[in-house]
């Protein structure tokens, strides 16, 4: 016969485990973003620092600022965070991210982003494999 208490055992820890990744990944997911955003702030071109202040990271079920780049404000979904650049003052990010006929780019977002991303990434990894392991 089968070991009932056994299969419970697995159905309980099997039943946690999703509870215990979410957790796991929210703040995970805000350091990969705190540390893409510095990367940023990193490589934005230094002018008043009105720019590289308007570079945020927003958190799962927050409010991202108005006029932020890219998507303006909006409400952070569970399981993500959002990297912003731009406010109600700092209209200009993609004009210095893309450039104009006047003005040559300084891309600082993307580049910021390719370079932090694996890193991010990894970090979402380990912590939820490790909320995978520790499930009880």
């Amino acid at each position: 016969m089968a070991d009932d208490g056994g299969l419970s055992k697995f159905q309980k820890r099997m039943a946690a485990v999703p509870v215990a990744a979410r957790a796991a990944v929210q703040p995970a997911l805000v350091k990969g973003a705190e540390e893409i955003a510095a990367i940023q702030r990193g490589l934005a071109p230094r002018d008043e620092g009105d720019l590289i202040d308007s570079i945020q990271v927003t958190g799962p079920g927050q409010r991202t600022p108005p006029y932020s780049q890219p998507g303006g404000a909006m409400v952070v979904p569970e399981n993500m965070a959002a990297i912003t650049v731009g406010s109600t003052d700092v209209r200009y990010p993609h004009l210095q991210e893309y450039g104009t006929t006047n003005h040559p780019a300084q891309p600082f977002f993307w580049p910021g982003f390719r370079l932090g991303r694996k890193r991010a990434l990894n970090r979402i990894k380990r912590a939820v494999g490790k909320a995978i392991r520790e499930a009880k």
